[in-house]
């Protein structure tokens, strides 16, 4: 019971009453000191929740006799004080293993994810709903995870490219490289039947690959984002009209015909070396793919935006291709022959010269092979 009240305690012994809040304060904070050792050994959550329960029952028990000894309560006070902490004390520990099983279940499934994690699975994920810290450590777990396994993705794509990359370039050198030394050592041994021939066979074989090694240099420029392009205003439809004209006899060679419609005058902001290839790089694709005695259309217009499409009578692009078309070395001829169009690198460097000048090139649907691009006027 009260022994008396809180201010006649004080007023009648002030020093006593000092000294017990001074006593209660250095047991609070040495108990606190105790626990917070004592916590980081504990093994589990549960028996965190416990100690840190039965500790603050604890300090109760020593603020009831605190309390007694300064005259606040009397030993029927105390007596009735500490039977409450010990009913609360088997009550919070019921409390305390009802409300930690989650606590416990969702500290082991971070711990399964950072182990699963560790044994290099990208799909665990924690899947935490808490609104706790606990529950942010799990999310943030989950999005490290799901970052981890795009990650991976993207190194296992740059890795099957790389490999892509390299077995073209070992073919694509291969074959002229073969073609040269079977020349050299005919012409060697004197056994070539017609040396100008051959020479001029072996001359058709380095300007290949020349062509390969710059073509090779320039899109590295282009993923380096180097490329430094010389713009000014330019007229599209010359451009155009000088591809047509330099590729007319390759068509021409294989029964093809090159129509051009145009307006007069499609006014851009560009560099004409490199809109002037892309151009030819289309056409040219045309060429290798169209029937012979068909005809090829380059329809021009700058309505809108400057754009370009150029359609041929062919059966056009397969639907798995068309998704990778623009990619380095994807042809969809599976054989690498110059005759059917080379390394596969034309469409590669024309989407790269594009972008360059801020545009875009695509491929449309059938009928027929069609791609175009358009230009920012």
């Amino acid at each position: 019971m009260i022994a008396a009240s809180w201010w006649d305690a004080v007023r009648d012994d002030p020093l006593a009453t000092v000294f017990a809040a001074a006593a209660l304060t250095v047991a609070a904070v040495g108990a606190g000191l105790a626990l917070r050792t004592l916590t980081r050994r504990t093994r589990t959550l549960r028996n965190l929740l416990l100690v840190v329960t039965f500790g603050s029952l604890a300090i109760g028990a020593v603020a009831a006799l605190i309390l007694a000894r300064v005259m606040v309560l009397d030993a029927d006070g105390v007596r009735t004080t500490v039977g409450v902490l010990a009913v609360t004390a088997v009550f919070a520990t019921v409390l305390v293993l009802i409300a930690s099983t989650s606590l416990e279940r969702d500290a082991e499934r971070l711990e399964q994810t950072v182990r699963g994690i560790e044994a290099g699975d990208r799909t665990v994920r924690a899947g935490l709903r808490r609104a706790d810290e606990l529950g942010h450590v799990g999310r943030a777990l989950d999005e490290l995870t799901q970052r981890l396994d795009e990650l991976e993705r993207q190194r296992k794509a740059y890795e099957d490219e790389r490999r892509a990359m390299f077995s073209s370039i070992g073919h694509d050198l291969r074959t002229p490289l073969s073609a040269l030394r079977v020349a050299v050592e005919a012409l060697a041994d004197g056994v070539a039947p017609d040396p100008d021939r051959y020479l001029r066979s072996m001359l058709r074989d380095v300007d290949a690959l020349s062509a390969l090694i710059d073509d090779l240099f320039l899109l590295s420029r282009i993923d380096a984002g180097s490329l430094d392009l010389d713009r000014h205003p330019i007229d599209l439809s010359e451009l155009v009209d000088e591809a047509v004209e330099a590729l007319t006899p390759a068509a021409a060679a294989r029964s093809l015909t090159i129509e051009l419609d145009t307006v007069d005058r499609v006014p851009v902001t560009g560099n004409p070396t490199a809109l002037g290839r892309v151009v030819r790089n289309l056409l040219d694709n045309a060429i290798q793919h169209a029937p012979a005695g068909s005809v090829i259309r380059i329809v021009l217009d700058g309505l809108e935006r400057p754009r370009v499409l150029v359609i041929d009578e062919g059966p056009g692009f397969p639907p798995e291709f068309s998704a990778h078309a623009f990619e380095r070395f994807t042809r969809a001829e599976p054989s690498r022959s110059r005759a059917t169009g080379g390394a596969g690198l034309g469409l590669a460097i024309a989407r790269g010269l594009v972008e360059a000048h801020g545009g875009r090139i695509w491929i449309e649907q059938p009928p027929g092979g069609r791609i175009a691009f358009e230009l920012p006027r």
